[in-house]
């Protein structure tokens, strides 16, 4: 085992005072590569301690320090954060702290703490510097976006009065305070005011496990995960360490803050300033640990700002861009951090989700007829459809989603729900659901795929596609390889969706079978009434609507309308239920066989649920023997 430096020694105990100064959160960034290792009761054995095994590995830590708990401790602490970096610096190329600063609380100490405050400012060359809230402040209890702004500005009023460098493009929120769950007006008055690239958390996904944490790029800033290093605001003597101080040199020699370190190509800590006062718990640990990693690894620590860090930690993990947005009040430490102005009684209690053409929107106008179903309210470009989960603007986050769906007058008895038929067969949708409201029910419907197809193809040469008007039916779905983009793309539109096994088995994997209802949408055409008793029984919802008393068959428009007072009658728009030449038998033959292994595929996954089988594929199954 590698030697640990000296103990630290009480020789710079200080008042355990709520002392306020300018807080100062220092903080390092390094990267390299390392060996392999392997644990064996208590030792840690080095593997190959000659050959380089090229993993990068990238640190952050931060030392973060409350108002109520900045005890600085003027030249002393100051020359520890020297010392500290100059120790570092021999094992970590450029090793450099970064320095975040809460200007209302500069020259507020005794006159020791003070002088501390201006040798940092006089000293500014030295470190890297980003901002922190001008007083403390959480984002999250700041609904006004122009409050939040007012008070970014007084701190970089501070930083340019004090030649702090304002252009470093990162900075760090309260408590995680806004980053998430994202408080929107943070994002945006961080970009206003600093133009800021890059933050950094503990709670995304979830504080624990550890392990799961990940980044995620909001509103073009960059969000690395942070890990914990044992040290807090009040961790500041050695011999007052929880669990005695064998934990943190355990931690520290071969423990979880080594494991930690090795086994995160990207790894964020954080600790307070006080840290490198009192005990000089700060210097100490990462001292040592450096120490530790040199002598038992082959890691290659190296320096970089913060932005360059967060660039090269997308560069390993990009499939971490996009977020995956979670209901706030599921985490209590989540709930906590989120705005008491917001409620997560706004999500939906359940979905339709498609697939297109097969009487999704006759469904939801059938479901909105129901006294306590309650739809998201018009988007002004997809209309009755918000598109949130499969479309970008899943990227705009969850609370422009809730601002579709009123807060329920009861939460129990109302049922928000929404329709997109393109989430049927999108292959982001599922997941991103599950993750947002896992415990929402899914319906969809399904009808001979051939006639999907086909149905698919006339709406696109009734809104004026060009393809759809230049090419025949049985063109597109014969299409080649080789064929021209866009009339692949249209093929696409048309065929895809109807692999109905393969899609709803994605939703399977993220729901179980029974959120899930299957409709016969040959039956939702001819017998309304029918299903949506199948649809309440299947939701809980009440109290009962008799929909056979609501709806009226009107044989002119040849579909089932809403029965309104003294006779009058409520139906689908005219773009619904338009009349179009029959499909002929070359392109029915053909799709009847493309189909085939679909259908059979569907037979299996529904006798698998105990699930009846639709009237249209009993007929298609019928061709195959």
């Amino acid at each position: 085992m590698s030697k640990m430096s000296s103990r630290p020694e009480n020789n710079h105990r200080h008042n355990n005072s709520n002392v306020s100064s300018a807080c100062l959160y220092p903080e390092w960034f390094t990267a390299g590569q390392f060996s392999g290792f392997a644990m064996k009761d208590d030792d840690l054995y080095q593997v190959n301690p000659g050959k380089d095994l090229k993993k990068s590995f990238c640190a952050l830590i931060r030392w973060m320090l409350p108002e109520s708990v900045c005890l600085y401790a003027g030249l002393l602490l100051f020359q520890a954060l020297l010392d500290t970096q100059n120790l570092l610096r021999a094992q970590i190329t450029n090793f450099t702290f970064n320095l975040g600063f809460s200007g209302k609380f500069y020259h507020t100490g005794t006159e020791e703490e003070d002088e501390g405050d201006d040798l940092l400012l006089r000293s500014v060359d030295e470190f890297w510097w980003f901002p922190h809230m001008w007083s403390h402040m959480q984002p999250h209890l700041f609904h006004n976006e122009s409050s939040l702004v007012e008070q970014m500005i007084l701190n970089k009023k501070f930083a340019l009065e004090h030649g702090i460098p304002t252009d470093l493009g990162y900075a760090v929120a309260p408590h995680h305070s806004g980053v998430y769950p994202v408080h929107v007006q943070l994002y945006d008055a961080w970009k206003k005011v600093w133009n800021i690239r890059v933050t950094s958390t503990e709670e995304y996904p979830h504080l624990k496990p550890a392990r799961y944490r990940r980044g995620f790029i909001h509103k073009n800033i960059m969000v690395l995960p942070r890990q914990t290093c044992g040290l807090f605001t009040h961790t500041i003597f050695y011999k007052e360490y929880p669990g005695g101080p064998k934990e943190l040199d355990k931690s520290i020699q071969g423990g979880e803050l080594f494991f930690t370190v090795v086994l995160n190509p990207i790894s964020i800590f954080m600790t307070h300033l006080s840290n490198y006062g009192n005990d000089r718990l700060g210097l100490y640990t990462f001292v040592n640990l450096a120490n530790f990693v040199r002598t038992w690894t082959n890691l290659k620590l190296q320096t970089l700002p913060p932005v360059q860090l967060a660039h090269k930690y997308f560069e390993l993990f990009p499939e971490q861009k996009d977020p995956l947005w979670q209901n706030p009040c599921d985490d209590k430490r989540h709930k906590d951090i989120w705005s008491k102005e917001k409620t997560c009684d706004r999500l939906p209690k359940f979905l339709v989700v498609g697939p297109q053409k097969t009487g999704t929107t006759a469904l939801y106008l059938f479901l909105i007829m129901h006294p306590s179903i309650i739809s998201n309210s018009p988007s002004p470009k997809t209309f009755e459809e918000v598109q949130f989960f499969n479309r970008n603007n899943y990227h705009r986050g969850i609370d422009w989603y809730m601002d579709f769906f009123p807060t329920p007058s009861n939460v129990t008895t109302d049922f928000l729900f929404e329709k997109s038929a393109n989430y049927f067969h999108s292959e982001e949708a599922p997941k991103r659901v599950a993750s947002l409201i896992p415990k929402a029910k899914i319906i969809t419907i399904l009808i001979d795929p051939s006639d999907r197809a086909y149905s698919w193809y006339q709406h696109q040469r009734s809104h004026e596609d060009p393809t759809a008007l230049k090419f025949s039916f049985y063109q597109v779905i014969t299409a080649g390889p080789r064929a021209p983009s866009e009339l692949r793309a249209l093929q696409k539109r048309c065929l895809a969706p109807g692999w109905y096994a393969t899609h709803i088995e994605r939703w399977l994997t993220y729901f179980p079978p029974y959120q899930l209802l299957i409709i016969d949408g040959q039956q939702l055409r001819t017998d309304p009434s029918t299903v949506m008793d199948e649809v309440q029984k299947f939701l809980g919802v009440s109290p009962h609507y008799n929909y056979s008393e609501a709806l009226t068959f009107d044989s002119h428009k040849g579909f089932w309308c809403q029965l309104l007072e003294e006779g009058k009658t409520k139906c689908l728009g005219k773009s619904k239920g338009r009349k179009y030449p029959p499909m002929d038998s070359e392109c029915r033959a053909f799709l009847s066989s493309y189909y085939r292994d679909h259908n059979v595929e569907l037979s299996k996954l529904l006798h698998k649920l105990g699930q009846p089988l639709p009237s249209w594929l009993r007929q298609e199954l019928q061709k195959v023997r």
